[in-house]
């Protein structure tokens, strides 16, 4: 009987790192797929090998189980002999001795086995690595679920906030676009209907513009004022405009008030000047001929250079200035202001100025800036300070296309003054324009 292998089972795990039964595997399959071509084995070798894995296979060798080889079969016969002289060599003994004898016969074995644990840890790791990356990709759908709906009740809300605006917009607006629509559409309920909704609509475009460019204002001079805390801010366009709507609600309108006011009256109430509603409209052609018919005195050529201000003052029997204007060719520049004091006349008339000679001292602080650049408007209704009468901006100064299509607007007076529809040709060096307006008012 052969002599059991020496090595003990944790000597050969600790040498070769895995068990013995899935080294005992990898030694057959090597054995099968590699003898004759990786390496080659004596008759002897052969003979032992196969013999240890039949004691592993089937336990010691019995004639009665496993009968007797032919005469002629000395293949057989030697390997039978083998089988035999293992007697009742255990199956660990049996898968010991079958690892040592393989590695020794040929050393590629070894290099065998450690490409297959290298293999089986890759493929632990790309299996904790595809667990990390579920639960990196649950994690991130989860956030992009929360994400989707804080926006989808962002939105829900901003949606709320919007449609409150519009309301509150529409019922301070609505008596005078009606009246406008039934001089443009008398007789007609549907098209005057059309119009209204094509104005509130404008005016809730342009009211939310300008409140956009007072947050962001407000913003540059919360920066500037304080640089260590210059982050960016959050604009929530909408709370400031339903801010600005709620502070208008209970404005009272009463010219008596606002003449005998103090100046720290007055700049409360300029604060909470009502923002004025513009829109356009595409009937040009057919605009200038009815001013064209109406007189001349409505059609005003500015030169190149010059700033036409036509001096419209509040009307006892009115609450509401409404004006219409387009030009021939070119553009022109058009602000809104309103000037708090009491006019001895009801006349409207016209002053022209050209750039290096303003009328007004107060005009210089309206329009100090570049036309092109709408202005220094820190809000629409900031108070102009001077000697003269307080002055706030209703619509700052902008370049408007209204060579294209006619120009119009309206604003609820805001107590006793004078508006100042300032047309501005300043920026132009060479071309005049020809200016065709019309103002009124309403009850």
């Amino acid at each position: 009987m052969e002599k059991p292998c020496s090595v003990t089972t944790s000597e050969l795990l600790e040498k070769w790192g895995c068990d013995l039964e899935t080294l005992h595997k990898l030694g057959l399959k090597f054995l099968k797929d590699k003898e004759g071509k990786a390496f080659h084995l004596g008759y002897d070798q052969k003979c032992k090998l196969l013999a240890f894995a039949q004691q592993v296979s089937h336990g010691p060798f019995n004639p009665d189980l496993h009968g007797n080889v032919g005469v002629l079969d000395v293949i057989g016969k030697d390997r039978k002999i083998a089988w035999q002289k293992l007697g009742d060599m255990s199956r660990e003994t049996a898968m010991l001795s079958f690892v040592e004898t393989l590695n020794s016969a040929c050393p590629l074995f070894h290099a065998c086995v450690e490409a297959h644990k290298k293999e089986i840890e890759m493929k632990a790791e790309k299996v904790k690595s595809d667990l990390e990356f579920q639960m990196r990709e649950q994690e991130r759908l989860k956030i992009e679920a929360e994400e989707e709906a804080k926006k989808q009740a962002q939105m829900k809300e901003q949606e709320e906030k919007r449609k409150q605006i519009k309301e509150a917009l529409n019922l301070q607006t609505y008596d005078q676009f009606k009246t406008y629509a039934e001089q443009q559409y008398p007789e007609n309920p549907d098209q005057q209907a059309i119009l209204i909704r094509q104005l509130q609509e404008q005016h809730y475009i342009q009211y939310m513009q300008q409140i956009y460019q007072q947050q962001i204002l407000s913003q540059n001079f919360t920066k500037t004022e304080d640089s260590e805390f210059s982050q960016e801010l959050p604009l929530d366009v909408e709370a400031a405009a339903l801010n600005a709507l709620a502070s208008i609600q209970n404005i009272p309108l009463e010219p008596d008030n606002f003449s005998e006011a103090s100046a720290n009256d007055e700049e409360e109430f300029v604060a909470d000047i009502v923002a004025a509603s513009m829109w356009t409209r595409k009937d040009i052609r057919e605009f200038k001929d009815s001013v064209y018919k109406e007189g001349k005195d409505s059609i005003i050529k500015v030169g190149h250079g010059e700033t036409v201000t036509v001096r419209v003052p509040t009307h006892e029997d009115g609450s509401c200035l409404f004006w219409e204007f387009a030009t021939d060719n070119y553009d022109i520049g058009f602000g809104l202001f309103f000037e708090w004091t009491k006019s001895p006349t009801e006349q409207v008339s016209v002053h022209i100025s050209d750039s290096e000679d303003e009328d007004d001292e107060d005009d210089e602080n309206v329009l100090e800036d570049d036309v092109e650049q709408g202005g220094n408007n820190s809000s629409h209704s900031a108070l102009i300070e001077s000697n003269r009468p307080p002055i706030s901006i209703v619509i700052p100064v902008y370049r408007r296309d209204c060579q294209e299509e006619v120009y119009a607007g309206s604003h609820t007076y805001p107590g006793q003054g004078v508006y100042l529809l300032k047309f501005d040709n300043s920026y132009s060096l060479w071309r005049s324009k020809t200016l065709y307006y019309r103002v009124y008012y309403t009850r």
